[in-house]
């Protein structure tokens, strides 16, 4: 039976690229690793690099193609993109290896410029996968394979933690120990919670002067 299948990794932006992203004319573009085939994630889930390479061909052919690669700010529980939440869209995928590679343009719409915010104040953001599909298990330790039914539906920019922990966290050249990592980890991603309020309250300010009106 298909179901809505949402797989979260972290998106890496480095300084370097924070720096070529406000260059672009513009127009925020951000590239990093999309989603991985042929390896357990942390849902204990693998996408056959087959199944999972159909579905980006049909994405590049469709949605990119057709300029409407939309996706979404945190996790949408629907198998629909909203328009009204959208906050970026995909501009380009290519495969490195078992990687998928794109580029991501950040949009000025509400959504948009809270994860623009998100990503100028130097916090990791995550990026979800979002399709429909059914999964069968192939291991004894419950990990399960994403099978020949799957229909990828759109990746989405995600900032809540909570699923697994570590999508908020530091990006050092040297190694911490567990407890500075922890810490520094909770620090990201209260910031990022703080910038998301405080823009959402400005938006909703904003909205209620033009009501007056």
């Amino acid at each position: 039976m298909k179901k809505l299948l949402i797989d979260t990794m972290i998106f890496e932006v480095t300084p370097t690229m924070l720096k070529e992203a406000k260059n672009q004319h513009g127009r925020f573009l951000v590239n990093g690793v999309l989603q991985r085939a042929n390896a357990k994630n942390q849902n204990g889930r693998v996408y056959p690099k087959d199944i999972l390479k159909r579905e980006v061909t049909k994405y590049m052919g469709r949605e990119i193609a057709e300029n409407r690669a939309y996706g979404e700010l945190d996790h949408p529980e629907s198998s629909v993109v909203e328009l009204k939440n959208t906050s970026h869209i995909v501009r380009d995928v290519k495969w490195r290896g078992d990687d998928v590679v794109g580029t991501v343009e950040i949009l000025n719409t509400p959504a948009g410029k809270i994860l623009q915010e998100i990503i100028n104040a130097g916090c990791t953001v995550g990026i979800s996968s979002r399709g429909m599909g059914s999964v069968k298990q192939i291991s004894e330790d419950g990990t399960v394979a994403v099978e020949n039914d799957f229909e990828l539906i759109c990746w989405d920019f995600v900032s809540n933690p909570s699923t697994h922990g570590a999508f908020m966290s530091p990006r050092n050249e040297g190694v911490l120990k567990e407890g500075i990592e922890r810490k520094q980890d909770t620090y990201r991603y209260n910031k990022a919670q703080n910038i998301m309020r405080d823009i959402r309250r400005r938006i909703w300010r904003k909205k209620r002067v033009y009501k007056r009106r």
